[in-house]
């Protein structure tokens, strides 16, 4: 029995090229939060659930799969690209085994919830894997401008993409396994109708808090705002995943806390500040703090993968690779933002402090996904060559005047 399933696993894997193929040459459908909340709540089938998703899932891996392939090959060689690599090959396998098989069976219904377990646990350490598989590559190989966009241009897709595949997971498995409860009882899968912005907001804060605490003993204080202009009597709610917004303000917290400390050592901190306000299309979030800013050349380096404020971290063989020191809290809290049509934008004042504000839809029929496609516009992304700037660009050291003087 073991050679039969050893024979039809080898057939299954030989295939896979020609699935990737097949499903890439779709697009991804995207959803809006109004229609996961629609579906959760009054049509929740879960036959309707299983064919979308044994079709659906397939499109999404294959999609972000064909562009792997496009990574310069020092990359693709790296230990831990290859372990990525592997681990979306498995999870297609994985999926394409319920092509054939009927909704109408319920052990199929509770094989294919099982199934997306595993896939999501399998895919729990694709981002800090993706870093490590960076970090091997830039201490073999150093950095050019040209595979530094690539690599930023890809990360980008892929973690949005793996975003997406787990929003769907998380969605039928909470709604439809039995033994899976949300936190919130009125929670619709990970989505809560009634999301309390500031309750979110001071949840994230504590944490992070605690976590300050623990490095520097003290933490600077939060003074919270909000305004509702469409009724300033009520807070502030809104349809959304909770830890979705949880994971970007955890992530503003802490930088704000550790640039406060460190630019006031001697003196009171001042607070960090919140202000939640919506309006008639948005609904923004603004940390401010007084943590010294950052010099705006550096801004863009804040979002870039290659980049970190932070020394390298050191593991060994077997030890799970940490997220902490990559640089990667930033990036990935821009695209949480940028998945349902927000984003997250930061403003500095070297010298005085920082802005970070996350823009989120306030409408849940403008809360559409936005996905990464497998086409030929992005096929030449990776194809971009390095060409001559048509700017003058400065150099370090200023001009010395008095050597055209003598050149006269």
């Amino acid at each position: 029995m073991k050679f039969v399933r050893f024979i039809m696993k080898n057939a299954a894997l030989a295939n896979v090229p020609k699935h990737i193929e097949h499903f890439s040459k779709f697009s991804p459908s995207p959803i809006s939060m109004k229609q996961f909340i629609d579906f959760g709540s009054s049509n929740a089938c879960e036959k309707t659930s299983f064919v979308f998703l044994r079709q659906e899932l397939p499109v999404r891996l294959s999609n972000i799969m064909k562009e792997i392939n496009l990574l310069p090959d020092r990359l693709l060689t790296t230990p831990s690209v290859q372990m990525v690599q592997s681990w979306y090959i498995q999870s297609l396998v994985d999926i394409l085994e319920f092509l054939e098989k009927s909704p109408d069976d319920h052990s199929v219904l509770a094989e294919f919830v099982t199934t997306l377990m595993n896939i999501r646990n399998r895919h729990n350490d694709v981002v800090p894997t993706m870093a490590q598989g960076v970090l091997e590559y830039k201490e073999a190989f150093g950095q050019d401008p040209i595979t530094n966009q690539n690599i930023q241009y890809f990360l980008d897709r892929l973690y949005m993409s793996r975003i997406s595949i787990r929003m769907l997971i998380n969605q039928h498995t909470l709604v439809f396994d039995g033994e899976m409860k949300p936190v919130d009882p009125s929670a619709i899968g990970s989505i809560d109708p009634h999301c309390s912005v500031t309750e979110v907001v001071r949840d994230s804060y504590e944490n992070a808090k605690a976590l300050c605490e623990q490095y520097y003993v003290i933490s600077p204080d939060l003074v919270l705002k909000e305004l509702n202009t469409k009724n300033r009597m009520e807070s502030i709610n809104m349809v959304y995943v909770p830890s979705h917004l949880y994971h970007m303000l955890f992530e503003l917290f802490k930088n704000a806390m550790r640039a406060t400390i460190e630019n006031h050592k001697n003196s009171t901190l001042p607070p960090v500040e919140v202000m939640v306000a919506i309006g008639g299309e948005d609904l923004s979030i603004k940390v401010s703090d007084r943590g010294g800013g950052v010099p705006f050349r550096k801004m863009e380096k804040l979002f870039s993968y290659m980049y970190s404020t932070a020394p390298a971290p050191q593991f060994g063989p077997y030890d799970r690779p940490p997220l902490a020191g990559f640089g990667y809290g930033l990036p990935i809290s821009r695209l949480y933002a940028q998945y349902f049509q927000g984003d997250l934008q930061l403003y500095s004042m070297e010298g005085y402090g920082t802005d970070a504000i996350i823009h989120l839809k306030a409408l849940s029929t403008d809360s559409v996904e936005r996905l990464p496609v497998y086409n030929k516009t992005a096929k030449r992304n990776y194809k971009v060559s390095q060409m001559a700037d048509d700017w003058c660009v400065p150099t370090r050291e200023p001009l010395d005047l008095a050597v055209f003087r003598l050149a006269k």
